[in-house]
């Protein structure tokens, strides 16, 4: 960047600067900042949380005080075993493509998880669990409370606390280099003013994945990823992966690994308790709760907390659920990739149907519908209480087509139709929709829940060039630097955010002790 361009900028000075304000960005902001160092944070959006708020909320960590007052001895080395085998699992459904899965990099968040939980309790976040999840031999799955919003909360109170200056509305568009070294990036503004962001030590990058980046879904996903609608984090662009890519050399790792998911639509955020901060008093009590109070009384109170976008689990429909259009028709096979025909039905919308048979089954681990926050696993009676806006019933298959607003006769056609391929195989048919009362769930939709992989990193979370060596200055957290790292099952996404983000957060205030670039 040539100093007469700069000239023409506002120009903002600190030790780091981070861009992006979700867990991973916050996570950094707040390991400079408490390091003494000064810290401009920037964000796109007008408020701060990311993706990270609109999750389930979920991390699986080693070591934690829930793990020792249940009496669960773990380790990092069997953490780092079970995340391996949902690692592989999920490999095998990419066979063909390079898959790359950095273990020193896995082995690093299985280290540390259990000290990051226990930063995040020290801001004020709370916890209940752990709890369950196959194939993890033990358990491992803390739930935050009330939801994910949590989070976001006490991550922005700690970090204006620390006195991190934090600039919203502040899109990123460039990195500013000098020779070898990133010292800073340009931002826009809403209203077209350019802003130079100037750091004495290195820069954060911890703006996301690019689930939502049109340009990089065209390059590097598959089509039905372009004309997806909807993705989990709509602000989440792609802009800097394309900035590294084109003009730094970096590297996008497992990009084929983008992924959709089919996804219950998000709940209305009308009501009172949406509304409540997550005070420890409230947070507290909820702990409390959930320790001593029935499930079936307090379940409904947790679940009216619920604030994030559900996932289906695929296994409803190796049970025997199907997947029908507003219309009541059945649109495809629902164990190939439904999410790709999902996207070209009308308004990207459809409804699970089944019977009373897998309602039964449905209702207690290990078969549930989808996690949840505070609660770990939502069964069926779950939506009954919870989400009305989802949850239809009814003793015959015509009302429960007016009930989801389609054609009696058409969903009736549709079940008919599917039962009498079931008929000729004494063990498929089982899974026929034949026992009342009949039930849907929906409507679901077809989401970009994100893209993996990330861009290349070393295990100090610098930002690798074309020949593989580092570029000075600047460091990848969270998705944006996943490092090619794999992080299936639940609770590992969020325990990356937040521990590569502390420690990029922390190789960046570092650098502040070294030779500031020449501006």
């Amino acid at each position: 960047m040539q100093a007469n361009s700069e000239q023409f900028a506002t120009q903002n000075l600190a030790d780091v600067i981070v861009v992006g304000g979700g867990g991973s960005g916050l996570a950094a902001a707040i390991e400079a900042a408490s390091l003494g160092r000064s810290v401009i944070l920037v964000e796109k959006n007008t408020t701060l949380g990311g993706s990270t708020i609109r999750s389930i909320g979920s991390i699986s960590a080693t070591g934690t005080k829930q793990q020792l007052s249940k009496g669960i001895f773990d380790s990092p080395q069997d953490h780092f075993d079970d995340l391996g085998i949902l690692n592989e699992a999920e490999q095998k459904r990419w066979m063909g493509y390079p898959n790359a899965d950095n273990l020193e990099l896995r082995r690093i968040l299985v280290e540390h998880a259990g000290e990051t939980l226990c930063w995040l309790e020290s801001l004020g976040v709370r916890f209940f669990g752990p709890t369950p999840e196959h194939p993890h031999r033990r358990q491992r799955m803390h739930n935050v409370l009330p939801n994910s919003r949590a989070y976001g909360y006490w991550l922005e109170r700690r970090a204006r606390a620390l006195r991190v200056e934090i600039h919203t509305a502040r899109r990123a568009t460039q990195l500013l280099r000098s020779g070898e070294r990133i010292y800073g990036v340009e931002c826009s503004t809403d209203s077209g003013k350019r802003e130079h962001y100037i750091a004495r030590g290195g820069v954060v990058l911890a703006c996301g994945d690019w689930s939502s980046g049109e340009e990089m879904k065209r390059r590097y996903a598959r089509p039905e990823l372009v004309l997806m609608k909807s993705a989990c984090n709509p602000a989440n662009t792609g802009d800097l992966h394309l900035e590294a890519i084109d003009t730094l050399g970096a590297r996008i790792l497992n990009a084929h690994m983008a992924v959709a998911r089919i996804r219950f639509v998000a709940p209305p955020l009308d009501g009172f308790v949406h509304k409540l901060p997550p005070w420890r008093a409230l947070t507290r009590f909820m702990q409390l709760a959930l320790d001593h109070m029935p499930a079936w009384l307090l379940r409904p109170f947790i679940m009216s907390f619920l604030t994030t976008v559900l996932e289906a689990q695929p296994s409803l429909y190796e049970h025997g659920a199907i997947l029908v259009n507003k219309l009541g028709e059945r649109f495809c096979d629902e164990l190939n990739h439904p999410e790709f025909k999902l996207v070209e039905q009308p308004q990207q919308h459809a409804y699970l149907l089944f019977d009373a048979r897998l309602a039964r089954k449905y209702s207690q681990f290990p078969h549930f519908v989808s996690t949840a926050p505070g609660v770990a696993y939502a069964y069926i009676a779950d939506y009954r209480r919870s989400r009305r806006d989802l949850f239809h019933e009814a003793p015959t298959l015509e009302g429960l087509a007016r009930s989801i607003g389609a054609d009696p006769q058409t969903l009736a056609f549709t079940v008919h139709e599917r039962n009498a391929q079931l008929a000729t195989n004494s063990t498929l048919g089982t899974l026929s929709i034949a026992v009342a009362p009949f039930y849907a769930l929906g409507p679901v939709s077809c989401y970009v829940r994100g893209t993996e992989g990330g861009l290349a990193v070393d295990e100090r979370f610098r930002l690798l060039g074309s020949n593989g060596a580092p570029l000075e200055g600047v460091f990848g957290a969270g998705l944006f630097g996943q490092g090619g790292t794999l992080l299936e099952g639940h609770g590992h996404h969020l325990g990356w955010a937040f521990t590569s983000g502390r420690l990029a957060g922390r190789n960046a205030a570092h650098l502040a002790t070294s030779p500031t670039v020449t501006e």
